[in-house]
């Protein structure tokens, strides 16, 4: 590592505080204060530069525990840091490209990624360079720049589909018992995807098609007719709740597409504004829940044309640009201009927007008419625009809020004249602060959900079931280091729907706690022996003089605080249904475990519970409340057979 690279350290790990050129400048300034450069700056000495002129500039954007905190961490890396190379430049050019050219394998299978195909361009140039015996700092240091944009782009990607991945197990065992060839591929792509994930390979493609999979067995059951239920029509009445529940996946749905749709074409929208408006006013239709998946695959097909004909529009405004700026006299100015020539065209020819680039390129060509010395100061204010607009999409909301002193600036440079950006900066410094204290509130967030969700995480719910699959990625998250605007946004709903889910789970733990409290243990151990644990004799068999250790996870997912009680494997047996009244059978055959199940929900009732879901050795069992002292109670071999055949009737109370 060569000295330069040393004190832009902490310029790049501290980033996300203030702006890198703001630092660089501390640090210049400070080196000059001791008399060298920043670029000669020692491990001794960047520590007390940290330590003071950093450590206090930092203060004027993040409380100071935070300050102390990120300087501590930027140490902590210097510390690591190997010993400054004494090779001489041509040969510490070599080796940064060899080593970028290196790094760059790892991203070979995200060819589609736009960071890829800029960074092929960037390599491709800067090795041109390099042959011809000229440097390319600025090259090496943005092929840098993103190598750590994609290892990032790829660690948040990770989290994301482990996500994906444990939401795709959990739906899996919904739909298993449909089988079939779509759940055989599905159990396909969820035993590829588990794999890729192992191996920290993304995989979208199968993502998506395993989710488009689910959503479809999914929708199907719930909204296939309920079969085995008594219907005082000859028809089969379709379940209320069940379309409810068709309606709300399909909203999930469309939400996660137009997600996805917001990332995969992102360049497109920030270079089509339009566009931009038109992506917004559909995520509005759909919190209406005015938007079906119909309406996102048009919307997908008119990106994609969109798309085609804004890369058409660049090609031909690149070649125009070419041709006025063929001609151009020798010098450092004509050199870069080239330079970033090449990669505009190597971007394009990727089929990637180069809509930063002939921004870039527009204001050189209208540079090149002034004086040499009006022409350097341009491109000076350029190079500084470019960089705040950067940093600027690097926090959620910012670009939206400079948008139009961002335009009057460019505005401004391609009449070329004079451009002060010190307010823009201020304000993006401060929003970077305010970013960098909700990171420290999130993070703080995520270690109170994990922790409370250590407290209940006995129930075998799906309520603390789903709470256990979230706080698993609020762990990973957690872990992230700097996050793009997207990963914050998933981060902040993940931290909403966790906590949403663990005041459900307090309360099934509460209302638990409070039924062991009132049965006593004796009691609960002679209801308990209503299922018949381990016995699995007839229902008029006498029950063991005590249960079993109750298992930690139940067998399928019931909804119910009564399944950390009462979870146990199922066995045979088709659905059978029951109505009691005041603790009497009023419908369905009579069994010799009905007296003590009436005991139990005579219980619930003065508990105020209206949902019980069970399990014993041989069944499964699940009780909904009908009205003042009264029940519907159903019993299956298992949860899928039960809510096929008795889930309507339990739910919706038609006889």
């Amino acid at each position: 590592m060569s000295r330069q690279a040393l004190y832009k350290i902490p310029v790049k790990m501290l980033s996300d505080l203030a702006s890198p050129r703001a630092l660089e400048r501390i640090l210049q300034d400070a080196a000059a204060a001791r008399g060298t450069e920043a670029e000669a700056l020692d491990y001794a000495t960047l520590d007390q530069i940290l330590k003071n002129e950093v450590y206090k500039r930092l203060q004027q954007t993040v409380p100071a525990p935070l300050a102390k905190k990120r300087v501590t961490e930027v140490l902590k890396e210097l510390e690591k840091a190997p010993q400054p190379s004494l090779n001489p430049t041509r040969v510490i050019f070599e080796n940064q490209i060899a080593s970028l050219e290196e790094q760059s394998k790892k991203f070979t299978l995200y060819f589609d990624w736009p960071e890829t195909q800029r960074l092929r361009g960037v390599l491709g140039i800067a090795r041109t360079e390099e042959e011809a015996g000229r440097g390319a700092d600025a090259l090496v240091q943005e092929g840098q720049d993103l190598i750590a944009q994609m290892e990032r782009k790829l660690q948040e990607g990770l989290v994301a589909q482990a996500q994906d991945l444990a939401e795709l197990k959990a739906a899996f065992t919904r739909v298993q018992s449909m089988g079939g060839r779509d759940v055989r591929r599905l159990e396909n792509l969820i035993t590829q995807i588990d794999e890729a994930q192992e191996q920290s390979t993304l995989i979208p493609g199968e993502v998506e098609r395993a989710r488009n999979i689910t959503f479809k067995l999914r929708k199907s059951l719930e909204s296939s007719v309920v079969e085995g239920v008594p219907s005082s029509s000859s028809t089969p009445a379709l379940d209320p709740q069940a379309h409810a529940r068709v309606q709300a996946l399909e909203q999930e749905h469309v939400a996660r597409q137009l997600t996805d749709l917001s990332r995969d074409f992102a360049p497109l929208l920030r270079a089509r504004p339009e566009l931009q408006l038109q992506n917004d006013e559909i995520r509005l239709r759909h919190s209406s829940g005015s938007l079906d998946t119909t309406a996102i695959e048009a919307w997908r097909t008119a990106l994609e044309q969109a798309r085609s004909e804004t890369l058409e529009s660049q090609r031909a405004e690149l070649a125009e640009l070419e041709a006025k700026l063929t001609h151009l006299p020798e010098g450092p100015a004509a050199h870069d201009i080239r330079v970033a020539l090449d990669v505009a065209r190597l971007t394009l020819s990727s089929s990637s927007l180069a809509t930063d680039e002939l921004g870039e390129l527009r204001v050189s060509a209208s540079a090149l008419s002034h004086s040499p010395v009006e022409a350097s100061r341009i491109l000076e204010q350029q190079r500084e625009l470019a960089e705040l607009e950067r940093s600027a999409r690097e926090i959620p909301g910012v670009e939206e809020e400079l948008r139009e002193q961002l335009h009057a600036a460019r505005e401004t440079l391609a009449h070329g004249q004079d451009l002060d950006l010190s307010p823009l900066w201020a304000t993006l410094e401060r929003r970077m602060g305010q970013a960098a204290q909700q990171r420290e509130d999130f993070d703080a967030r995520a270690d109170h959900v994990i922790h409370e969700y250590d407290q209940v995480r006995s129930l075998a719910g799906e309520t603390t079931q789903r709470l256990g699959r979230l706080a698993e990625t609020l762990r990973a998250q957690r872990r992230l280091g700097k996050m793009s605007g997207q990963a914050r946004e998933r981060y902040a709903q993940t931290l909403t729907d966790a906590e949403a889910l663990l005041t459900e789970a307090r309360a099934e733990y509460q209302a638990a706690q409070e039924v062991t409290s009132t049965f006593g243990q004796d009691a609960l151990s002679d209801l308990l022996d209503v299922f018949d644990f381990g016995a699995g004799g007839p229902d008029n068999a006498p029950a063991p003089a005590a249960p079993p250790a109750f298992p930690q996870k139940a067998a399928a997912p019931p909804a119910s605080v009564f399944d950390s009680l009462l979870a146990a494997p199922v066995g045979p047996v088709s659905v059978e249904l029951w109505r009691l009244r005041d603790g009497q059978i009023v419908s369905g055959t009579p069994k010799g475990t009905l007296t003590q199940m009436a005991t139990l929900l005579s219980q619930a009732d003065r508990l105020g519970l209206h949902r019980l879901d069970m399990g014993d050795d041989t069944h499964v069992w699940s009780a909904r409340s009908a009205g003042p002292a009264e029940w519907r109670l159903a019993r299956a071999r298992n949860w899928d057979d039960l809510e096929r055949g008795a889930g309507h009737w339990l739910d919706s109370g038609q006889e």
